[in-house]
């Protein structure tokens, strides 16, 4: 969700395929997601469960931890052949997937139906991983299916351990994983340090950028955007890095995930 709102106000058109519960932290939710300019065609209201929540505590400098709680209306979204074939006529040029929701076997299945009905639309995986949210199994199936990944340093270090990819850097460690896994770019974020980006073989280090933090939630969906935006304008490593760079730590020094913002902030953000 963060990142549907956050690319919205890149420009770029985004939809969530998604539920909420019939309860009424659904109503309030659905009711936000409106207020935000999402379209919520594909956010159904499961009766089976509640609405998917994440209890996160803020620590020192902003940063954060999340707890999960499941099973929640997301593990029960339910595409019709009728609705997956309007996906396929809107034609998008990404299909955007994380790992939380593919814990559940229904979500993996429904993952598969989208990436065959939109087989067009480039693979980005957010890697995100969460306290026993995830198996390395699973992880494995989703960075094979991606063309394009997304990870903290933290997520670097993990998969490194999982699939014994060098731990020696950033650049290695993307080309080891482009080489294994077929991706043909990646990003590595290293919060107020900055991150590492490659693109099909050109790396380059972008620097973080100095804001006063409020938290850090929704500061790595907001890069993930940033990080599309780029790539589908075509630009070089170090453009993309030092932008998505600017979005997140906008995001970041502002409360909550998904704060007001305009394209005309980041330029000269923490010049």
């Amino acid at each position: 969700m963060n990142f549907v709102v956050h690319a919205t106000r890149m420009g770029h058109e985004a939809v969530p395929v998604s539920a909420v519960g019939r309860d009424e932290l659904g109503v309030s939710a659905r009711s936000a997601l409106g207020g935000l300019g999402v379209d919520t065609r594909f956010i159904q209201s499961s009766a089976r469960h509640p609405t998917g929540t994440a209890m996160v505590e803020i620590g020192a400098n902003g940063h954060v931890a999340f707890r999960i709680h499941r099973p929640a209306a997301y593990d029960d979204v339910r595409l019709s052949g009728e609705e997956l074939k309007e996906l396929a006529g809107w034609g998008p040029d990404w299909l955007y997937y994380g790992t939380l929701s593919s814990m559940a076997a229904s979500s993996r299945a429904l993952l598969g139906r989208l990436m065959e009905a939109v087989p067009g639309a480039r693979r980005f995986y957010d890697v995100n991983l969460r306290k026993d949210c995830y198996t390395p199994e699973l992880v494995a199936g989703l960075l094979g299916r991606a063309q394009v990944v997304k990870m903290n340093e933290q997520e670097m270090a993990a998969l490194g351990e999982m699939f014994g990819l060098p731990a020696g850097g950033m650049e290695s460690f993307c080309g080891a994983g482009a080489a294994r896994f077929g991706w043909q770019a990646a990003a590595v974020t290293l919060g107020e340090r900055g991150c590492g980006i490659w693109v099909e073989g050109a790396y380059a280090e972008a620097g973080g950028v100095a804001v006063q933090v409020a938290d850090t939630v929704g500061a790595g969906d907001a890069f993930a955007a940033a990080f599309v935006h780029g790539l589908a304008l075509g630009w070089p490593p170090d453009r993309i890095g030092g932008f998505a760079n600017r979005v997140g730590a906008l995001i970041a020094s502002r409360p909550g995930g998904t704060p007001e913002w305009r394209l005309e902030e980041i330029v000269g953000l923490g010049d």
